[in-house]
């Protein structure tokens, strides 16, 4: 039997982890844990340092200007296996020191909603909730304002709306397969085609401000109507929570939707969507604020989101490719596609390893890494993952990407996906899950013609 190969990377975590967690460490003076973090530092054989830190991912310091940027550490295991500790240490800076908040993360998956369905058993309880909004017609009038009235009918009730605005604003990455019934069962009420193609619905992020100002106006009509939006978003949130590519943004938004539920005019000085958006991130707790990263710093969520499109290419390491490069190869020809212009702003939110890597794949047709880039729609063959969880997973943190950078540049997303997901949807149209045996087919032409 081969010899079971130690990582230090995962020996550190662990040890940080069991560290952190300690209730006294929360007491100890900032100087002496930055001193406790120095010794567990790790320095890989190309002069890398890294730190397990804040929100409880990694962080690599850079020789050249001195400063820690977050990077998802290495995947090849005889790279990992050659890391040793630090000495000498670069100093570790406040910010970068993790509390107990960071270590109850759980951010759930980055798979989009391609390939893998959402369990039957969430779907029939969103339908249950469903069916009990539609038959608040006659008490609960059409709402009228707010970026989701112009998905629906106009005689669509706001619960049905908060519903579908709880599904968007807490899906990790909001790309689904166009017979997906979570999607298909709102038909009825939307009233535009959804953007896409033939097998994927490439939806926009929604900002939590769709959320606060279909809130606020039902608020101006009553506390009976914003007690109804406030069940249905926790109502529906809740539900969500039993897939993790839900998970993590569900938990953000009961915690700080639950509390209207008893007390709907707790946020009633809070007249408009953007104030009363920072009166709901206010309750959120600091193990969940990473969920409102989209709201609270763009430039970081991309970061985190770029995170994730490595850590999702780590399969890539067995042919020898560096993930990191692959990613940025990938973000450059997203970019190139849909906003070339844009590239610059991206610049100050990649370190300078990134950015050489993405501004060559961006300007040099002939280099190597341009070998990356999806040709006629499809990947090639080094980046077409072994199995469908790992496509998915690369299909959804590549599009969670794209919509971070468009998000951080003020780019429209494109309606029919970025080319290098939606090269990746090759890899799962033949694996997405079967439809239950003596169920009716759920037809896509509802989003294709109204």
């Amino acid at each position: 039997m081969a010899a079971v190969q130690w990582d230090p990377f995962e020996a550190i975590e662990r040890d940080v982890r069991a560290m952190v967690a300690d209730q006294r460490w929360a007491d100890v003076p900032a100087p002496t844990q930055a001193q406790a973090m120095a010794a567990r530092l790790l320095r890989t054989p190309d002069g890398g340092c890294w730190l397990f830190g804040t929100h409880a991912r990694w962080h690599r310091h850079d020789q050249a200007d001195g400063e820690w940027h977050l990077s998802a550490p290495p995947a090849a295991p005889q790279v990992r296996a050659a890391a040793l500790p630090a000495h000498p240490a670069p100093p570790v800076p406040g910010h970068l020191l993790p509390a107990a908040a960071d270590l109850a993360l759980a951010r759930g998956s980055t798979q989009a909603f391609v390939g893998p369905d959402v369990p039957r058993g969430l779907a029939d309880r969103i339908r249950e909730l469903l069916d009990v909004a539609c038959g608040l017609r006659e008490e609960n009038r059409p709402f009228t304002t707010g970026p989701l009235r112009e998905v629906f009918h106009e005689d669509a009730t706001a619960p049905v709306a908060a519903m579908w605005g709880a599904i968007m604003w807490t899906a990790y990455a909001p790309a689904f397969d166009g017979n997906e019934r979570l999607l298909s069962m709102f038909g009825e009420f939307l009233d535009r085609p959804l953007p896409g193609d033939d097998w994927v619905r490439w939806l926009p992020a929604m900002p939590l401000s769709a959320l606060t100002s279909l809130y606020a106006e039902r608020l101006a009509r009553g506390a009976r109507a914003a007690t109804l939006v406030a069940a249905h978003l926790t109502d529906t949130a809740s539900a969500l929570l039993a897939d993790p590519r839900f998970e993590f943004r569900a938990a953000a938004l009961l915690a700080m939707v639950t509390p209207l539920r008893s007390r709907p005019w707790l946020d009633h000085p809070a007249r408009d969507a953007e104030t009363m958006a920072q009166a709901w991130m206010s309750r959120c707790p600091p193990s969940l604020r990473g969920a409102l990263l989209p709201e609270t710093s763009p430039g970081e969520h991309f970061r985190h989101t770029f995170y994730d499109l490595v850590e999702a290419l780590s399969f890539v390491s067995v042919h020898g490719a560096d993930p990191r490069a692959v990613a940025a190869s990938l973000l450059a020809a997203d970019v190139d596609a849909i906003a070339p212009t844009v590239a610059p702003q991206l610049y100050p939110w990649l370190d300078a390893e990134l950015r050489r890597a993405f501004q060559v794949a961006l300007g040099d047709p002939g280099h190597p890494l341009r070998g990356c880039w999806p040709r006629d729609g499809e990947p090639p063959e080094a980046l077409r993952p072994a199995d469908r969880n790992t496509a998915a997973a690369l299909l959804g943190a590549g599009y969670a990407t794209g919509l971070a950078w468009c998000r951080l540049t003020g780019t429209v997303p494109p309606p029919r996906g970025f080319p290098t997901s939606s090269a990746m949807v090759t890899c799962l149209i033949h694996q997405r899950d079967d439809p239950v045996p003596g169920a009716p087919a759920t037809s896509a032409e509802w989003i294709r013609h109204r």
